[in-house]
């Protein structure tokens, strides 16, 4: 079954988009998915219930050593993805989502690398970002670099390219613009980026380098949606300028409210929308879209969508919730939506499953829980952020590992009409269908010919920045763009900060720089 058949016949196939979107949600299929049921599974030492065969495994515990190191794992990782290190091995690479409205005057986030041996076992671990913030949503690149997406509150936030070894300065792509970015991904058959935006009037991106695979400068478009399932691209207008979203400068571009993670493979793009609970597809070939899952109004087993990913030899899709009941579930091209994974241990309560990706060899998938409970407290880790000395005020975050027997052949459902997936295997889900092409002398680049240990140039540079391309301190926004934000926002501001309280906060700063912000904090 080729991607533009994907769930045709299984529980969300679409006779038409206009219908699709006024239809009341469809009734999740009743049958297994290609792993089983996990009910009646118990947990795992780590509170995983996982099934028959697989178990869970920690790596890092933010504010601690990374194990064999002496490099401090982040707090709250986000979005992660693994590049190949030439020699067997790979980098973990992982986002730190600490939101710029809990540190107002600093920059706590960031991104980190942790490099492994082909055996799995750590090798060492580093900083490959500093001096940034809400780093959410991120990518590899053909070339082996890491994009980090900044979930800026303020619309300010900016895309990163970053050297997983930590060796070369972060580049700030500003070709992008700035705004509240959710998820990105890599095309590269068209040469182009895709990405989320994580705002509740949020439009879904094309980004279009001038020269590839140099990513600082190029076109802005947004996706516009035609009664048909149709898409075409519109240009965003002076996209470098900030004085007006650029949500509010295409007028026909779809909404597409509280985007997060985004991936694609193999000529289609798929992205995740929080707001309203939808995994959505686009055939590139066709340039018709359509719906995979409708959570709307609860509907179960999958809520509170947030990151994916999708196996690249099946086309499962695996998806993290950020609330909902903490799960991991797979969309499989069968038509089956089954949870993989359940965390059910009450430290990590208010967390979310963040970050879910494959090792370059399809032996370990891992995933973090974003605030789940560490070994010390948060304002011990970062003083701005006060949630108290009991139990939740550890909530630094933890990095797990999941090992076991992936499928590595087609699941065909008895029930189902569906034929086998059409799926190629890679060695790596990082270096999938691109060109030998050498990529230009300026553009950021990581040689995979060998192992790199040396110390990362980056960890003197955590607290100052050295380099132009660190993000510095934001000045004031202009009294123009705090206008332009909705009126009804800081109810979501609001919303974080009153879970916050409640798990004991108590103090949790916040300097409050716009009233009229309308973003959708983690």
């Amino acid at each position: 079954m080729d991607r533009r058949s994907f769930l045709k016949n299984g529980l969300a196939g679409i006779a038409g988009i206009g219908f699709l979107l006024d239809a009341p949600p469809l009734k999740a299929s009743q049958r297994v998915g290609p792993y089983g049921s996990i009910e009646g599974i118990k947990p795992d030492e780590n509170g995983f219930v996982l099934p028959d065969g697989f178990k869970s495994k920690v790596i890092a515990i933010g504010g601690d050593p990374v194990e064999g190191t002496d490099y401090q794992w982040h707090l709250f990782p986000s979005g992660a993805g693994t590049i190949p290190d030439g020699n067997n091995g790979w980098f973990l690479v992982s986002n730190s989502e600490v939101n710029n409205f809990l540190t107002p005057d600093e920059t706590w986030g960031g991104a980190s690398s942790i490099h492994f041996d082909s055996s799995g076992a750590i090798i060492d671990a580093h900083p490959i970002l500093a001096w940034s913030h809400s780093n959410a949503g991120g990518t590899v690149t053909p070339w082996g670099t890491w994009l980090s997406c900044e979930s800026d509150l303020f619309n300010e936030g900016k895309v990163w390219e970053c050297d997983p070894r930590g060796i070369q300065l972060p580049v700030k792509l500003d070709g992008i613009g700035s705004r509240n970015h959710g998820g990105i991904a890599v095309d590269p058959k068209r040469q182009c980026l895709y990405i989320t935006e994580n705002h509740r009037k949020g439009l879904f991106y094309r980004y279009s380098p001038s020269k590839w695979p140099d990513l600082v400068e190029g076109l802005l478009e947004a996706m516009k949606l035609e009664n048909d399932g149709t898409i075409s691209w519109i240009e965003v207008p002076n996209p470098l300028d900030k004085s007006i979203p650029s949500r509010e400068k295409v007028n026909e571009g779809k909404l597409m409210p509280g985007g997060r993670g985004c991936w694609y493979e193999k000529d289609s793009v798929y992205f995740a929308t929080r707001l309203d609970n939808r995994v959505h597809a686009i055939d590139l070939l066709s340039n018709q879209y359509e719906i995979i899952w409708d959570g709307e109004n609860g509907r179960q087993p999958l809520t509170g969508i947030d990151d994916l990913t999708v196996d690249a030899l099946t086309g499962d899709i695996f998806v993290a919730e950020t609330n909902g009941n903490m799960e991991l579930v797979v969309i499989s091209p069968e038509g089956l939506v089954e949870p993989f994974c359940r965390i059910i241990d009450p430290r990590h309560d208010f967390s979310a499953l963040t970050g879910p990706c494959f090792d370059p060899y399809r032996k370990r998938l891992y995933i973090s829980s974003q605030r789940g409970e560490g070994s010390r407290l948060v304002r011990d880790v970062i003083p701005a952020v006060n949630w108290g000395s009991g139990s939740y005020g550890s909530r630094t975050g933890i990095t797990y590992e999941i090992s076991g027997p992936f499928r590595t052949t087609e699941f065909v459902d008895a029930q189902s009409t569906v034929g086998p997936v059409d799926s190629h295997l890679t060695t790596s889900t990082l270096l999938q269908e691109h060109g030998d092409e050498e990529p230009e002398k300026n553009v950021l680049t990581v040689p995979t010919t060998e192992i790199v240990t040396t110390t990362s140039t980056l960890k003197l540079s955590v607290n100052k920045p050295q380099e132009e391309s660190f993000i510095k301190p934001k000045e004031e926004t202009s009294s123009d763009e705090k206008d332009s934000e909705d009126s009804n926002s800081l109810l979501l501001v609001g919303s974080f900060l009153g879970v916050a309280i409640f798990l004991g906060a108590g103090a949790v700063a916040i300097r409050q720089r716009s009233s009229k912000s309308d973003e959708v904090p983690s």
